[in-house]
Parts: C-alpha cells; structure tokens; sequence
C-alpha cells in the first residue's frame, strides 16, 4: 500500500467541509475591505525566493533542476510571487492595489506538530498607500479576518524594524551587516544571555537597545522619545497614529520591538498574533511593510503584507460542519429513466444523487438514511402512470403525493 510523503496530509470530507467554511468567511472578510483575489504558479524560478531571502533558503525548500536545466521551486510562501506578478503586470495600474491568496505552500522541514511541509498561507499584500493609513488597515485586517472566524483569543504584538536597526546603529557608526545580522538573529531567538555577552566582546554599545526592548506597555511609549532623537521622530509618530487608529477598532497591540523577522527586507512596522490556544508553535499571523520591488527590479514602491497560518488556525477554530440538505431520487429499475430525468430538473435548484448501485427500493432508502439523506423522492410505476411524485421526509417520516410544481414548492417550505 503507497502512503502519502512525509509533512503531508489529507483532509476527508468532513474535514475539507469545515475548512472551506472558514476559508469563505476569511475570503468575505478581505473582500468586505475592497481586497481582491490573485494567483500565482505553484512553483517559480529559485532566484525569486534566494533573491529575497538569501542562497541559505535552498536547504529549507523544495528546489529543483526541470528537464531544460533550469532551477526551479515550489513556492515556499507567496508574497515574492505576488511581487513579481506585480513588476511584470500591474506596476502602472491605480494604486492603492488591495490583493489577497489562498494556497498551499512548500518547505523542506521536520514535520511536527503545527509544521508540515505542505501548508496553506492565507494572505493579502497592500501596494501603495499612505504609510500610516496602510499600516493601519493592514493590521486591522488581520484582526477583522480572525473575529470574522470566531477567534479572539489571541495577542497582537507590535514592532518596528526601522527603530530596532536604529537602536544599534545610532550610537556603533561602524558596525558591519555580519554584526548586525547576528544581533538580530539572537534576539529573533530571545537568546539574551549570549547577545549580551556578544556585544561585550565586540565592544558594541547596547543601551539603547536593551531600553527599547523592555518596552512592552502602550503606556510607556513616550520612553520611545527618549531612546531616539530627530531622524526616528516621524517613525514614532506614525506608530501613535496607527495605535489611535487601531483603537477605533478595539484592537490594542502590546508593543514588542524583539519581532526581528525577515530584517534583510522588513524595513518599518511589524506585527505578530500569537494564538492562546496553541502551544509551542503558536504564531498564526505575521506581516509588515516590506522592500522586495526594487530588489525584483521595480519602480520603487510603499508595500506591506501578512500571511495568516491557515492549518494552526484550523487547530483552534470552532466551526460547525455544514450539513446541506440532501435529496435521494429512489425509483424501480423499470422507472430508472424517469428517476434520471426529474434529478436533472431538480439539481437546477437542489442537492440532489440518484442510485448507481442497482439497489431495490429498500436498499435505496437504507442507505438514504446511513449516510444521512434528509428527503426521498420515490418514483415507482404508480407515480409515472399519473405523473406524480412520492416525497418522504425522512426525519420526520411524513410522505407527501406531489405534482412537480408542488413538489419543488415544498422542497423549498423545507429550507433546501
């Protein structure tokens, strides 16, 4: 027997019934903020992905030669290809540009839990905008997408990457990139201990740094004032417009200058939502202004993004499946035809399946009930002779002797 590969999954029908319920409640919620749907190849040329996040990504992707020797990838996430869709299309078209996605991405990892090698990203990217008012309705998005689902119980973080950068460098003129780089990687990691000692050998001065990381209360964020000086005024001012901003929408972000994601091209606000009711991996959203076009060879342009987790987020959702009413058209085999005919008139309007068993009569409608059909609809040789229909409601039992007209009229009495 071929089981499936490894960090893959499938998903039976009962599952893919819940997912695609909340698939379509997210995909309403972007749409409700003028966002409309892009997308993308599964797989792209490799130099997208290691022009953007550097020649190390191979080892944690699927990459690949084709048979005309050119490298290849399946996409390990989409806002580079979303980018590129852009400089090659869209570049000269009205900006503000609302876009979103849904769909499955690949990396070459160690499958646990919460971590698969085939996921799904829900996500949208923002192109144009005025910085504070897109910073804004990005992050105000993500928190409408996930109230949309029924999910609350979570916390927004919020950084900075331009003021994270600035606390370092302001005060160290002559740090290189390679110092920088490993800064920032310990502190992604929370690996204080070894950053301090890092510093202390590298004589690199550290105070204002460690001052804007124990920031963590939107009560203290005039201490911002104190770390920074004239060049970061206007970043601080931005973030206190979004906050008040954020907070028409009763969406208050604890402050979090430790996010440290992607710094070779996050370039200002960043944010993360960490879900309650996950353990270890519990990050389900993360996004934030971004430079990737001039990279790709596009005219410069404000951008920003997230990405929601779409399998973390399943782990934590409460949804009920979706249990349309279903019709079981049951006839004699001698009616068969006639069965065929009215199910094709009645799926115009309803779910409807017909035998394709051979089953007698009883059989049909034991198996109507086992898989929990909610009507029948019997057609024997009675019925064609006066052009009738039997509907048999079988929650309740009661049976009904129908005109087609009629029939469709209490279909729908029903709720189908």
């Amino acid at each position: 027997m071929i089981e499936k590969p490894r960090g893959t999954r499938d998903f039976l029908p009962e599952e893919m019934n819940i997912r695609r319920i909340v698939e379509k409640k997210m995909r309403d919620a972007a749409e409700r903020w003028g966002y409309v749907e892009i997308k993308t190849p599964t797989f792209e040329h490799l130099e997208l992905f290691t022009l953007k996040s550097g020649e190390s990504i191979i080892d944690e992707i699927y990459a690949f030669k084709d048979k005309g020797g050119r490298m290849l990838a399946l996409r390990p996430e989409i806002t580079a290809p979303v980018i590129r869709i852009y400089i090659n299309k869209m570049q000269n078209r009205q900006k503000p540009l609302r876009l979103y996605y849904f769909d499955n991405c690949f990396r070459y990892e160690r499958p646990q839990k919460g971590r698969f090698r085939e996921f799904w990203q829900f996500g949208i990217e923002l192109i144009g905008g005025r910085r504070d008012l897109a910073n804004f309705e990005m992050i105000a998005l993500s928190v409408d997408i996930l109230r949309s689902i029924g999910l609350n119980n979570f916390d927004l973080h919020l950084g900075d990457v331009f003021l994270l950068k600035r606390s370092i460098t302001r005060n160290n003129n002559d740090i290189d990139e390679e110092k920088q780089r490993k800064i920032f990687r310990l502190i992604d990691k929370k690996d204080y201990n070894t950053l301090n000692a890092f510093l202390d050998d590298e004589r690199i001065d550290g105070e204002g740094l460690f001052a804007l990381l124990d920031l963590k209360d939107l009560s203290t964020i005039d201490d911002i004032k104190k770390i920074f000086g004239e060049e970061e005024k206007e970043e601080i001012e931005d973030i206190l417009k979004i906050l008040d901003l954020l907070s028409i929408y009763d969406i208050h972000p604890i402050l979090d200058f430790s996010i440290a994601r992607g710094l070779d091209y996050y370039s200002g606000i960043v944010f993360e939502i960490y879900s309650r009711g996950l353990g270890a991996q519990k990050q389900i959203c993360g996004g934030g202004e971004y430079e990737l076009i001039e990279l790709f060879g596009g005219k410069s342009e404000n951008t920003r993004g997230f990405a929601l987790g779409f399998d973390r987020i399943m782990e934590v959702v409460k949804e009920e499946r979706k249990n349309d009413k279903r019709i079981l058209v049951v006839s004699t085999e001698e009616c068969r035809r006639h069965a065929i005919t009215l199910s094709k008139e009645l799926r115009k309007r309803f779910i409807v399946e017909t035998d394709i068993m051979g089953r007698n009569l009883k059989a049909q409608l034991s198996y109507a009930n086992s898989v929990g059909i909610n009507f029948a609809i019997i057609i024997g040789r009675k019925e064609v002779e006066e052009n009738r229909f039997t509907l048999k409601n079988l929650t309740s039992g009661e049976q009904f002797y129908l005109t087609i007209d009629r029939l469709i009229e209490m279909l729908q009495t029903f709720g189908l």
